[in-house]
């Protein structure tokens, strides 16, 4: 790995010059003031602390930023991880999230380390696309304690928190109220006019300036320390193993997410700039750093697509773009941290509003909807509730299993038509026949042969006379299994007792194996075994009506 993140470093900044430079601090600035309000916001929308998002963003720029698997990668705190934390700060606190992180950051480490980078490809988008709008529905959720200035607590089911919402509703805070919905507005207005100065960075501002201005009773961010070690956080003699294994199933779920999210990051990262990621240098990256993070007291961090893209697009060319976020994060931790105290709960929930309704990946939805495919739309939906109301891993082996058996219901079927001879097609082919021969019956079967869908082959057999002559063309089934090599067994005997006869034709690859090793070919006897359905019919009419013999 060592070797591999040098030849990265050497592909990276051969030939960097002043002008990648200034490109690079400019990206870096930009990313770093677009991060600055999403890593409030997703410290808070974790359980823990704006403090511990800024820890997290910062300790993961100069971390992942260095030892990543691609230039383009910037990574922090991120909406998708804050809504699975939050379930894991409501059952074990904070001390929970911390050892939980610090598991997944092992997970993750090995998966790297064994280059098991490509198991994303095994995720089908419907089910990433539904998981992410689950994902965005339960930071959504989260945050209507701090719209609406209520406090009903922290809830291991969002569902649950909904209700208890709706239950608080008349003693909702209007101020509150009023500060998100000044930050939402502004967010949705501010990009028409500008996209140098990020629409959530002059949202926060603007709201924040309105409610102390004006005295307005709202609940603050709270105290940010100047420093990135944070009091709170996880000590190297304090780790409570009783912790671990109740959180196994947490952090499989954080490691999962981290990963796919971390992986997907670098694909769309790549089609923007052309630059290949190594997958597995990346994943090693991201785990020693949520190895890291729970020391200082941050929270699990992954790669963020919206930050990352912010970098491609501000002309970002290399690692100094992350690295140089990072240390933005860093400078105004330490020099604005009293102005960022006063940030009102309210402002934060209005930029993950705003946050969660963009994650939703409307464009890939519309492209299953208009082109009418209902399974993946299907998918999409369950993925997305059983993300909600389950978890992240829960939801992602239910949306994997349901994309599996549609694909499967799919592959499975089988297409069993039957064909008589056709002397005439015969003859243009090259092939007189000496004789009339209605028993022989050609059988084209297309599709696998399996335990599924046997039962239909034998159905479309049913009712041939046991004298017929049955040639099987099978170029158009790619394998059988057991029940399958049972099946061709079974209709061999069958019409050999009846003094008919069996060809098989077109036989692929591994169909011919499994029949071979089952012994049914030998049984079949090779004069059988022809390449096309015109050559079996022929080695029937030649045994049926042999030539006469000169006399």
């Amino acid at each position: 790995m060592r070797l591999a993140i040098l030849d990265l470093y050497r592909r990276e900044f051969s030939n960097y010059s002043r002008a990648d430079a200034t490109a690079d601090v400019l990206a870096g600035l930009t990313v770093g003031a677009v991060s600055l309000p999403l890593a409030l916001a997703f410290g808070v929308a974790s359980g823990a602390t704006a403090a511990a998002g800024i820890v997290t963003a910062i300790l993961a720029g100069l971390l992942i930023g260095t030892l990543g698997g691609a230039p383009f990668q910037v990574s922090g705190p991120t909406g998708a991880m804050s809504a699975v934390l939050i379930v894991v700060a409501a059952r074990h606190g904070l001390p929970g999230v911390w050892v939980a992180g610090l598991m997944s950051g092992v997970m993750i480490l090995a998966l790297g380390i064994f280059r098991l980078g490509r198991l994303i490809q095994f995720i089908p988008s419907p089910v990433i696309a539904g998981f992410t709008t689950g994902i965005a529905m339960i930071i959504a959720a989260g945050q209507l304690d701090n719209v609406l200035g209520l406090k009903t607590g922290i809830f291991e089911q969002q569902y649950a928190h909904i209700v208890a919402v709706a239950g608080a509703l008349p003693n909702a805070n209007r101020y509150a109220i009023a500060t998100a919905a000044i930050v939402v507005v502004t967010m949705l207005v501010a990009p028409r006019f500008t996209r140098r100065v990020p629409g959530s960075l002059v949202g926060i501002a603007v709201a924040t300036v309105v409610a102390v201005g004006f005295g307005w009773p709202l609940s603050p961010i709270g105290s940010i320390p100047r420093t990135i070690i944070l009091p709170d956080r996880l000590g190297f003699g304090e780790l409570d193993w009783s912790l671990v294994e109740s959180l196994m199933m947490p952090a499989v779920s954080i490691a999962a997410l981290g990963a796919i999210e971390s992986l997907l990051c670098g694909a769309v990262g790549s089609t923007m700039t052309g630059i290949k990621m190594d997958g597995d240098q990346e994943l090693v990256a991201q785990g020693l750093a949520n190895v890291v993070i729970p020391f200082f007291g941050g929270v699990p961090a992954t790669a963020a697509i919206a930050r990352t893209s912010v970098g491609i697009k501000s002309g970002g060319r290399t690692r100094v773009v992350p690295i140089l976020h990072a240390v933005v994060l860093l400078g105004a931790t330490l020099v604005a941290a009293p102005l960022l105290e006063q940030i009102p709960l309210a402002a934060l929930g209005g930029v993950l509003l705003v946050t969660s309704w963009r994650m939703n990946d409307w464009e890939t939805l519309r492209f299953y909807v208009h082109r009418h495919l209902w399974h993946a739309v299907g998918a999409f939906a369950v993925t997305a509730v059983a993300t909600f109301v389950l978890d992240l891993t829960q939801a992602i082996v239910i949306g994997v299993v349901i994309s599996v058996a549609w694909f499967v219901r799919q592959a499975s079927e089988i297409d069993v038509s039957r064909q008589g001879v056709d002397p005439e097609r015969m003859a243009a082919r090259g092939q007189s026949l000496r004789g009339h021969h209605p028993s022989i019956e050609v059988i084209y079967v297309t599709g696998p042969l399996f335990f599924g869908n046997v039962a239909t082959f034998l159905e479309a057999l049913e009712g041939m006379p046991g004298h017929a002559d049955v040639i099987l063309s099978l170029r158009g089934m790619p394998t059988l299994d057991a029940t399958g090599v049972q099946a061709f067994d079974e209709v061999i005997e069958r019409q050999r007792r009846g003094g008919g006869s069996v060809h098989l034709t077109g036989l692929q690859p591994s169909a011919r194996r499994r029949l071979e090793r089952s012994g049914v070919l030998e049984h079949l006897g090779p004069d059988r075994i022809h390449w096309g359905a015109d050559q079996a019919i022929a080695k029937i009419d030649a045994a049926r009506h042999p030539a006469p013999v000169d006399g």
